[in-house]
């Protein structure tokens, strides 16, 4: 079992930490290129939600990226420092009056690119899962 831990300031920027974990572990892993797609989009998603929504792009608080290898699945973690949010009550972004709208599509796609999502701690941290085997 594999495991890989950073830890990032909340900066824009610092989504391309993320994009490398994503490279190196699909590399790695020998990930079909369009399944590394969905990988690279859910986690830089996740990630961007972190530092955008959760952190609210305050440099002095950290976005937590974990990967764990676990048999046939590759699970990243994100995980940030702000008060958290009620993924439920997220509006669809797929409804006709939401279309236009340009915030509410993350949540959207890492449910659809991941095969598993998972919030936990008050919606500070999302697991996603995705079956390699």
């Amino acid at each position: 079992m594999e495991k890989q831990s950073l830890n990032f300031d909340s900066k824009a920027d610092n989504i391309v930490i993320a994009e490398k974990l994503v490279d190196d572990v699909c590399k790695k892993f020998a990930v079909d290129e369009d399944f590394y797609g969905n990988i690279l989009i859910a986690v830089t998603e996740a990630v961007n939600n972190a530092i955008n929504h959760g952190n609210r792009q305050n440099a002095d608080k950290k976005v937590h990226l974990d990967f764990v290898e676990r048999a046939d699945r590759l699970s990243f973690s994100v995980t940030d420092e702000g008060e958290g949010f009620d993924h439920e009550a997220l509006p669809d972004p797929t409804d006709p009056e939401n279309l236009e709208k340009i915030s509410g599509r993350g949540v959207f796609l890492m449910k659809h690119l991941a095969d598993e999502v998972e919030f936990s701690e008050n919606g500070t941290k999302v697991e996603m899962i995705f079956k390699v085997g």
